[in-house]
């Protein structure tokens, strides 16, 4: 760390830094603005975001969320209102994560006051939007981009057909989907995804040396036309009540098998996600919202 870092994780640890705990359907984020006042050159390490990610000994969340401005930031050109970066709750940044998009995307809006706020990711640039019902019923949809089905963007160790990825056979799960919205994913197709023990399995399949780069792992099943029911083991973070990124590419690859049309709405643990892969290659994701509470760190959290 050189001496300006160091000075600003310094100061960040001697003074109370504010924070807002959201969630998407229960996945849940503490979101950290450093684009001024306090946070403001805060330098975070990977064992001081576990902590306060950590449920019994910090604030507790999935995801650690950071907003930064895009002065000088090389992953904001193209026109974004704020760059976010993304961390796991074991303190990895990670590329994407549709339900924290769509919550920081509400942010921005509210501060603009206008329906729709650009995002940058260290995956791209990702754009939010809500018209004047959606705003009511604290609804925002994300444009998570274009869905990446080649072996190489999962990525994948080998070249294989990623509608049916042969190899990946780990309990009752196999032949997987896989599919990248951002971040990799492996999506099965089950009987019954509540039979699935996500918590044998999920970690399993995360570390498949299939997934040079882990993996999310999701399992689905059809609960009627267009309707699939998913649950989530998510990589760095464990079973979680909901994953936008998963949301996503599990209606892609139900879309890839000719199991649903092109708007799928996906019932999680926390509740529906409607995701739409329209003809031209986007993956739109829309569902709701809130803000749990705010507060600020104690210094202990930061030392």
């Amino acid at each position: 760390m050189d001496g300006s870092r160091a000075e600003a994780y310094k100061i960040g640890a001697m003074i109370r830094i504010p924070f807002l705990k959201m969630h998407g359907l229960g996945n849940d984020f503490v979101i950290i603005d450093r684009r001024s006042g306090p946070a403001r050159g805060l330098v975070l390490d990977d064992a001081t975001i576990r902590r306060i990610s950590d449920r019994r000994l910090g604030v507790g969340c999935d995801q650690f969320i950071l907003i930064d401005p895009t002065d000088d930031d090389p992953i904001a050109a193209g026109g974004a209102d704020a760059v976010m970066r993304i961390h796991n709750a074991d303190g990895g940044e990670v590329g994407a994560c549709g339900n924290a998009t769509r919550c920081v995307g509400a942010l921005l809006m509210d501060e603009s006051g206008l329906g729709r706020a650009t995002i940058a990711t260290i995956s791209g640039l990702l754009r939010a939007s809500r018209d004047a019902e959606q705003h009511e019923a604290g609804t925002v949809t994300v444009d998570m981009g274009p869905a990446r089905l080649d072996w190489r963007q999962i990525p994948l160790a080998a070249p294989a057909d990623t509608l049916a990825v042969e190899g990946v056979e780990v309990g009752p799960l196999k032949l997987p989907v896989a599919v990248n919205v951002g971040n990799p994913h492996a999506v099965f197709f089950v009987d019954d995804a509540e039979a699935i023990d996500l918590t044998r399995w999920g970690p399993m399949i995360e570390r498949h040396p299939t997934f040079p780069e882990r993996t999310n792992v999701e399992v689905a099943h059809l609960l009627g036309p267009d309707r699939l029911r998913m649950r989530v083991w998510e990589r760095g973070a464990g079973i979680t009540a909901a994953c936008g990124t998963g949301a996503c590419a599990t209606a892609v690859a139900a879309i890839r098998r000719g199991l649903t049309g092109r708007t799928v709405e996906i019932v999680l643990d926390g509740g529906p996600l409607v995701i739409t892969w329209t003809e031209d290659d986007r993956v739109l994701m829309s569902g709701p919202v809130a803000t749990s509470f705010e507060g600020t760190l104690h210094p202990s959290l930061l030392a």
